[in-house]
């Protein structure tokens, strides 16, 4: 199935090279993705592994994913008077952290600013048309979809420490490097390199996605490296344009 949001940095594009690079599933029995975002691998599945989890930083999209699954019914009923409009947009990009509102409430607000925006920067208003009714009723499917899953909001040091075996499979897909500014979640050079760090003390197996930079490749040069490409959808419709990428893992 498809993932219910677009986000920035998301797989729908390279999804089934990064499906190509996972282990025999009677390689491991729990299935762990750091950096969720929209979660294009995590839906690729009914589900990965007996034990399956979903993380991210944003706690704004941490909360979505939740009421997602517990409280479907709720958000839906929530949506249901929303529309596209950019004055609506504003005003929920300037309310999306007021006190006083409920978890559903704040779930809709951050749902519409995806929707929304341009490229789901949640920035910027986004003129296009959107069925939005089509959307609200996908979140019945994704609430089935998740009702197995774990869902985390922590930094990623700390789910690979608690998360970690021998038999874990770990998907990640950091902020890309050298365009951290492109994401709401500070991740300076510190991080990659702590990232990179904690994956040296990993028992279980990763899969990491990255942008091509020569940076990423001397400081993975130790870990399999593999060129991957995809069209650029940050160019005109209809350029032949490709963005080149790097799938790295340690087995």
């Amino acid at each position: 199935m498809n993932s219910f949001i677009s986000w920035i940095g998301g797989k729908r594009l390279l999804r089934n090279k990064i499906l190509e690079q996972f282990p025999g599933t009677e390689e491991y029995d729990r299935y762990i993705e750091v950096f969720g975002g929209a979660g294009w691998v995590l839906f690729s599945k009914e589900r990965h592994a007996d034990l399956e989890v979903f993380n991210d930083a944003n706690g704004d999209l941490i909360n979505l994913y939740r009421i997602v699954k517990f409280h479907s019914e709720a958000l839906q009923k929530e949506l249901d008077w929303n529309f596209v409009s950019r004055e609506q947009f504003f005003d929920y990009k300037e309310q999306i952290n007021n006190r006083g509102q409920t978890d559903i409430q704040r779930a809709a607000k951050f749902f519409m600013l995806i929707k929304n925006s341009f490229g789901s920067d949640l920035r910027s208003f986004g003129v296009r048309n959107r069925n939005l009714d089509k959307a609200i009723d996908y979140l019945q499917e994704v609430k089935d979809r998740l009702r197995h899953t774990v869902i985390e909001n922590k930094d990623f040091e700390g789910l690979l420490k608690t998360y970690d075996r021998e038999r874990a499979l770990f998907y990640l897909d950091p902020p890309y490097y050298d365009a951290e500014e492109h994401y709401d979640i500070i991740f300076k050079e510190a991080d990659h390199i702590r990232l990179k760090e904690s994956l040296d003390k990993l028992k279980g197996k990763f899969i990491l996605s990255y942008n091509d930079s020569d940076y990423i490749r001397k400081l993975y040069k130790d870990y399999k490296v593999i060129e991957v490409d995809r069209q650029n959808n940050l160019v005109c419709k209809g350029s032949s344009e490709r963005y080149k990428e790097l799938i790295i893992k340690n087995f």
